[in-house]
């Protein structure tokens, strides 16, 4: 991969990584709180704990791309950018525009989907 994709690349994930810290260092109601007047009704106290789970969901959701992309950052770091991680070989830069916290090549992750879409069949 060229130098200058990979510094592409490399501020693609620092910029998305800093939104992320940011955008979670930003919220300021703690994510268990009930507030009394949602105490009053079943149908308030079903909202919002219907509004946490969602909350409690999109955080782990940003915490797990949190992880991929400083996996992806050090992978730069060491100079394994842009290798699939089941058979080595590079994956294509559209597919890294597309995901760049992407670990396998297109090949390797629809083989892995098939695998798991066979799993789920047999349920």
């Amino acid at each position: 991969m060229k130098k200058t994709e990979l510094k592409k690349f490399k501020q693609t994930l620092e910029e998305r990584r800093d939104a992320l810290v940011k955008q979670s260092a930003s919220m300021s109601e703690p994510l268990y709180a009930l507030k009394e007047e949602d105490l009053l009704d079943e149908v308030d106290l079903a909202s919002t704990e219907s509004d946490q789970n969602m909350n409690i969901r999109l955080r782990d959701r940003e915490r797990i791309l949190l992880k991929k992309i400083n996996k992806a950052l050090s992978k730069i770091e060491a100079g394994d950018y842009g290798v699939c991680e089941e058979c080595g070989e590079d994956i294509g830069t559209r597919r890294l525009e597309a995901r760049p916290v992407t670990d396998l090549c297109i090949r390797c992750k629809e083989e892995q989907e098939r695998v798991e879409r066979s799993f789920a069949e047999d349920d």
